[in-house]
Order: structure tokens, then C-alpha cells, then sequence
């Protein structure tokens, strides 16, 4: 690899992080009533790729029986869905629900207006491929977590 392509994202990430990061809140201190720990769940889910609970709990290190109770929460707080997996109805699968999009966004350790604001110091043709370019390394980081996944199982 490319030390000086680890290096720009090194030196990149944290610049982001910085410029559009918010200061922490409770979770009793908002309407979506999230813990950073509900946040970071939420994170990893999808409105429409199903995530294997299992899997979840190794990528997240935490016990089954710990992720099972905040997924239960969070399935109360209509968040989550729990849905069968049509190939095999034993397992099942998590999905991110519309208001829980809603809640993670709201809830992200980036504030909207500060990304807004990054985002339009942009011309368009370089917002597309900012764009295009953070898309395709969440993808690469999730393939490379899953893969992961897979050799610890």
C-alpha cells in the first residue's frame, strides 16, 4: 500500500472530525433518549441491508446478551427492526428503522450544519467526488470489518 495514501487519510480524518464534530450530550438530555452506545449501533445498521445481530456484537466486541438487551431497547424506542431472514426463518436480521435514520442523524457525532457548511465550501464538481470518494472508503471499511468478522467467527 501506498504510505502516502495512509498518510492523507490520517492526516485528512481527523481535520473532518475536528471541523465538524459536536460536544457530547446525555441521553436524557435529548428527544431520541440515545446513549453514545445506542448511537454506535445505530451507526452500523441500514434501512435496507439486514445486519446479522451476531456479527454485530464481535465487530462491536460486546457479549451477545449485552447487544440482545440494547437491541430490545431500541426496537421499543422504534428505532431497529427485528425481521426473519427469508432463506432461513431461524435467523434474524436487523434493519435500521425511518425514525432511527432520523434519531442516528440527529444524534451524530457530526452536526449537520457544521458538515452543511464544510460541504458548501465545495464547487460541485468537487463536492461529487469528495462525495463519491468518502462513499467508496465507507464501503472498503465495511467490507474490510466483515471480513474481519468472518475470520474471528
Amino acid at each position: 500500500m501506498n504510505t502516502s495514501a495512509v498518510g492523507l487519510v490520517q492526516r485528512c480524518y481527523p481535520q473532518i472530525y475536528l471541523a465538524c464534530h459536536k460536544r457530547h450530550v446525555w441521553a436524557s438530555s435529548t428527544a431520541y433518549r440515545l446513549s453514545a452506545r445506542d448511537s454506535s449501533i445505530l451507526v452500523h445498521l441500514n434501512e435496507t441491508v439486514p445486519v446479522n445481530p451476531t456479527e454485530l456484537a464481535a465487530h462491536l466486541g460486546v457479549r451477545g446478551s449485552t447487544l440482545s438487551a440494547a437491541i430490545h431497547r431500541l426496537e421499543r424506542l422504534g428505532y431497529l427492526q427485528r425481521k426473519r431472514m427469508p432463506r432461513d426463518r431461524r435467523t434474524v436480521a436487523l434493519t435500521l428503522s425511518q425514525q432511527g435514520a432520523t434519531a442516528m442523524a440527529a444524534t451524530s457525532v457530526l452536526d449537520s450544519e457544521r458538515v452543511e457548511a464544510v460541504l458548501a465550501r465545495l464547487k460541485p464538481s468537487e463536492l461529487k467526488r469528495a462525495l463519491e470518494g468518502l462513499e467508496l472508503l465507507a464501503k472498503a471499511s465495511l467490507r474490510t470489518m466483515k471480513a474481519k468478522s468472518l475470520r474471528s467467527s
